[in-house]
């Protein structure tokens, strides 16, 4: 449905290291660079998310219910991906587990990224 997604920020290098510690669990890497954006997928593919240098990024608002989900492979990667994103300066803001509220097989964890963006990896069926 959607072919892909881009977030303004205003630190591209941290964005940069934070982005390509927790996408690697999931099978993602940086497929562009240039000096004011990162593009993320797999690879052979287009980027289907973007990280953009923005003098104006939206403000992080944690209550506005936006939040980004990727895919994971399995449910270790979603462990990996969670554990890879505190290491690199995100916050827990839901540490890996079945989401029984979504479905007994919904495995997800969720952190919020250093620009407050807040962000997910699942693996299973709603």
């Amino acid at each position: 449905m959607i072919d892909h997604i881009s977030i303004g920020v205003r630190d591209i290098a941290r964005t940069q290291k934070f982005y390509d510690a927790v996408m690697q669990p999931l099978g993602f890497k940086r497929t562009s660079t240039d000096d004011a954006s990162l593009g993320y997928g797999r690879d052979g593919t287009m980027a289907s998310f973007w990280a953009l240098k923005s003098d104006k990024p939206v403000p992080a608002d944690s209550g506005s219910g936006l939040h980004v989900c990727f895919a994971a492979p399995d449910q270790a990667s979603v462990d990996a991906f969670y554990r890879a994103a505190v290491a690199a300066g995100g916050k827990d803001n839901g540490k890996p587990g079945i989401r029984k509220e979504y479905s007994g097989q919904y495995y997800a964890a969720f952190v919020v990224d250093p620009d407050g963006y807040r962000i997910e990896a699942y693996h299973g069926r709603t």
